[in-house]
């Protein structure tokens, strides 16, 4: 194996204009990548420690000392080594770090690390970067995932005026070139309700879904729906939804609050399950509190059967999360975040423990991202069930787009059923 010759970090912004995390890796034989990490606003209490300054500048999210950490702790250690796989070099950092959420030398400059290592690897040894991601699994390559694409958007990642999170569109296409072209049709004829509906123009949220003042859910689901039939296809049948709950934004003092009025547990079950009756819901992220385990596997129980129940903040990609959920029956599907844990070995491990469960896997993308594309890499070399990248506008998001597309002509894949 190649010997690392250096590290160094940089401070970069994401999507929002805020700092992050950029790792530049130089091993043996002039090889030299680089990788950057995301930044959530839709965060769970157990994600792994994202190190901010907590300075004056950037309102204290800066990342001066993330990268410090990159360039003299994790250099001055790893420079000058061999390591001989992805697991080696990712339990030496988590060694380095010492603590159990990486909040000593902080999980954004860890993953950073991790990541350029995983590019260096695949360059070393002439290897398309999917490929790579796909020798740490074992498996082999026959399909890419299917996106879910942002439509319209609230809570943290719009104004709150709706309270949940996002509402996507799952298109049933096989080429993911016709999964491009059919998310571009129903988001334009979005952006046209908007217009006519709300005398708006594409008021965009985080990740680029449409955020208008809908004045009720109904709204919400209707105006989907009548988009997709405007540009010309049959919801249910060419176009699914999928819906971002985020309860825990909404969730205190044991209620959900969806309108005004408190709900219980059960009632907010009570809620999904109607939902999924009246609309083709596909799957439901975070549809209970992240700390509701009470009620997680009678959500599963009531509609498990009907769509997926995923896990996001209230599983954090966190492999022990996993494990209690898969033995209380508390999901069946996971959304993959590689910086909510922060190693990429980590997210490997959340991710074959998913997969004995025989839960559905999508890899996400956050709210806070960067232009760079090795996520969809990642979901292509773990043949993920689904991505998560978020709308088709913003750069950012079209860079992990456009990176699957060539990805599709480089394999002739198609998208798995």
């Amino acid at each position: 194996m190649p010997k690392i010759i250096s590290v160094r970090g940089l401070e970069i912004l994401d999507s929002r204009g805020r700092p992050t995390v950029k790792a530049y890796m130089e091993i043996e034989n002039n090889i030299r990548a680089s990788a950057s990490v995301p930044s959530g606003a839709s965060t769970g209490r157990s994600e792994a420690h994202e190190l901010r300054d907590g300075e004056q500048r950037y309102d204290g999210l800066g990342c001066r000392k993330a990268v410090a950490n990159i360039n003299k702790s994790i250099n001055l250690s790893i420079s000058g080594k061999t390591f001989d796989c992805q697991a080696d070099i990712d339990e030496y950092l988590l060694g380095l770090d010492g603590t159990s959420n990486k909040s000593k030398l902080g999980a954004n400059a860890l993953l950073a690390v991790s990541l350029a290592f995983s590019r260096c690897l695949a360059l070393s040894n002439n290897k398309p970067l999917f490929s790579y991601y796909q020798q740490l699994v074992g498996s082999s390559l026959t399909h890419l995932p299917r996106p879910t694409i942002n439509l319209f958007s609230g809570g943290k990642h719009a104004g709150g005026q709706i309270p949940l999170q996002d509402l996507l569109i799952v298109p049933m296409q096989k080429r993911f070139s016709e999964v491009m072209e059919c998310a571009y049709a129903v988001y334009q004829a979005a952006a046209v309700q908007c217009l006519n509906k709300f005398n708006m123009r594409a008021l965009t949220a985080d990740e680029g879904g449409l955020a208008p003042p809908f004045g009720s859910l109904t709204e919400l689901f209707d105006t989907a729906l009548e988009s997709i039939e405007q540009a010309g296809y049959r919801p249910g049948e060419e176009v699914q939804l999928a819906l971002d709950i985020a309860a825990s934004h909404f969730y205190h003092d044991d209620q959900y609050f969806l309108t005004t009025q408190g709900s219980s547990g059960s009632q907010m079950i009570d809620v999904l399950s109607e939902w999924t009756t009246r609309y083709p819901i596909r799957s439901i992220e975070d549809g209970l509190a992240e700390d509701d385990w009470e009620f997680w596997p009678k959500l599963v129980e009531a509609v498990g059967d009907q769509c997926e129940i995923m896990g996001d903040d209230f599983l954090c990609t966190n492999p022990e999360r996993i494990k209690r959920a898969v033995s209380q029956k508390g999901a069946n599907a996971l959304l993959l975040k590689v910086n909510q844990i922060g190693t990429l070995s980590e997210a490997l491990k959340a991710f074959k423990l998913a997969k004995e469960a025989n839960w559905k896997i999508t890899v996400s993308a956050r709210s806070g991202e960067t232009e760079d594309n090795w996520l969809s890499d990642l979901a292509v070399g773990w043949q993920a069930d689904y991505i998560k990248i978020g709308s088709v506008t913003q750069s950012e998001r079209l860079a992990k787009y456009n990176r699957l597309l060539e990805i599709e002509q480089e394999t002739g894949f198609s998208i798995k059923d």
